[in-house]
């Protein structure tokens, strides 16, 4: 079986909010593509660009104060940041949809479930009946899992639990078959166990439906279990892009092996669990130099005055560090940051 088409790619890729401080950039030259029916994580801590990303997508980045101010985000051979807001209406929701974080907040409360799913299909699916629409929407909330879904129609989200308001998220973003499913953190405030039920639900709806899924978390555990590549992005740049079972087993960037090691380990007991010292830098603060160069245990006289690009370091996998630049001279003629 041959190679899957990409349906999403996006090239070079800037956002930024203007301020009274100036221009200050959270998403800066970010590439990556995502295929049909594929599970593509991208994880790192908050405040790296990764729902700025999202939402650069969707066309909501918040105009003012944000902005797209350059790249290309390509789906079916059209690019997004071109299209009009009447244009960008009919791909979104239809054709690229997004599960957001919180369920109570992108519910309205003043409407039941049943108002909200009927509204989601008229939009797109204008010379449908009513009966239609009804029996899409009653589908839709069946396919994911919800008990009794025709009585759940005539509630409002306050009568849901967290995780059933969840569910609900997702059977909106299903109404209209979309290309690419982007879910933006979709378990937060969630306990475990209806975690893992979502997660569960959400990959199995990609291997039924063979749809492309963007999943955007801040979890390890959640990478590992759903998606198939990863990109690991930081103040706003994608610094490892790979095989989740590849940078699982051999990290490359110093933060992508942070990340991992702070992951707490049940099998061997540890005085302290690791943590990466610092955080992450306020956006448009560094103007020079790695942005991880700081926090960066390896840190080294050339890391704080040019800007590393992405080495090819295996098959597939790639990271943004000067260590593996061939060119790069030997450890010992270094000048090291930190000893």
């Amino acid at each position: 079986m041959g190679e899957k088409k990409v349906v999403l790619e996006v090239k070079g890729l800037k956002t930024s909010f203007f301020t009274d401080d100036g221009e200050v950039p959270a998403v800066d030259n970010v590439d990556f593509q995502i295929r049909q029916g594929e599970v593509l994580g991208i994880v790192g801590e908050s405040g790296c660009g990764k729902s700025v990303t999202s939402l650069s997508i969707m066309g909501l980045v918040p105009s003012p104060p944000g902005k797209i101010t350059g790249g290309e985000i390509l789906f079916q051979d059209k690019d997004l940041t071109k299209l009009k807001e009447k244009q960008m209406r009919q791909v979104r929701g239809n054709d690229v949809a997004m599960i957001f974080q919180e369920p109570m907040t992108s519910l309205n409360p003043l409407f039941t479930i049943g108002d909200q799913l009927r509204e989601a299909v008229k939009i797109h699916k204008r010379d449908w009946s009513k009966k239609q629409i009804q029996e899409r929407a009653v589908e839709m909330m069946g396919l994911v899992g919800l008990p009794r879904p025709e009585a759940l129609m005539k509630n409002y989200p306050h009568q849901l639990s967290g995780g059933m308001r969840q569910r609900v998220m997702i059977a909106m973003a299903l109404l209209c078959d979309p290309k690419v499913l982007i879910a933006d953190e979709p378990t937060t405030a969630l306990d475990v166990t209806i975690q893992a039920q979502i997660l569960k639900l959400i990959k199995g709806l990609n291997d039924r439906l063979d749809m492309a899924v963007l999943m955007i978390t801040h979890d390890l555990g959640v990478v590992a279990e759903t998606c198939e590549r990863v990109i690991v992005m930081y103040a706003g740049k994608v610094v490892e892009e790979g095989p989740v079972r590849t940078i699982f087993k051999n990290p490359q960037h110093p933060y992508t092996k942070g990340l991992l090691a702070s992951v707490p380990d049940m099998r061997f007991k540890k005085d302290r669990l690791y943590s990466i010292p610092g955080n992450v830098p306020k956006p448009g603060t560094i103007k020079t130099g790695c942005k991880f160069a700081a926090r960066c245990e390896f840190a080294f006289d050339r890391c704080l005055v040019e800007n590393p690009e992405l080495y090819q370091t295996e098959e597939a996998h790639q990271t943004r560090c000067f260590l593996y630049d061939e060119k790069e001279v030997k450890p010992d003629e270094r000048t090291f940051v930190k000893s």
